[in-house]
């Protein structure tokens, strides 16, 4: 079985283990939730491996996983990469100075937070969320690491909702990888 056929049937796997929640966070909304992905150790494994993989050769310096389903691969992903892992949160979470920038959600508004030391001048770094919907905390995420010198050169997703077209909000020419497209 070649590389290519292999990764198939391993997405196809994480894709039958990703529920719908109907009316959550709020009515209206089907949540996408990944956490029998997460129970899953074999599929734990594979989505981990398949994440990391078009950024394996990539010189990275750091990780933003973006609050809070993108801590848990994101960790894992600056772990094989050798590079550091930066929390991208919600309002009020971080300790030390920050700084802050407000986007729109599918279902409203809110505001992500970073440590102000968190990026160096010319630092590589990929950002990683579980999902893509319309692209806003990915985008603000962008806006925070540019605000700070670093250079986004990539966006790591487990699932994009391509219905909501996120990827347009994302900064042109920077490569997008989405395990799953919906």
């Amino acid at each position: 079985m070649n590389v290519r056929m292999h990764a198939d049937k391993d997405i196809e796997v994480i894709r039958k283990l990703i529920r719908d929640v109907p009316d959550f966070p709020k009515k209206g909304i089907i949540f996408k939730d990944i956490t029998p992905v997460l129970q899953n150790p074999e599929a734990l494994s594979m989505t981990s491996r398949l994440l990391l993989s078009p950024f394996a050769d990539q010189d990275v310096d750091l990780i933003a996983g973006i609050e809070s389903r993108g801590f848990i691969f994101g960790t894992r992903m600056a772990t094989d990469m050798n590079a550091g892992f930066v929390p991208v949160r919600k309002p009020n979470k971080l300790p030390a100075e920050k700084i802050s920038v407000e986007y729109e959600l599918e279902y409203g508004i809110d505001r992500l937070e970073m440590h102000s030391d968190a990026i160096r001048k010319g630092d590589r770094v990929i950002i990683h969320d579980d999902l893509m919907a319309t692209g806003g905390s990915a985008r603000a995420a962008s806006e925070l690491i540019r605000s700070l010198g670093g250079v986004v050169v990539g966006y790591s997703f487990v699932l994009e909702l391509t219905f909501l077209n996120g990827k347009d909000k994302l900064a042109s020419g920077v490569p997008v990888h989405s395990l799953l497209r919906i």
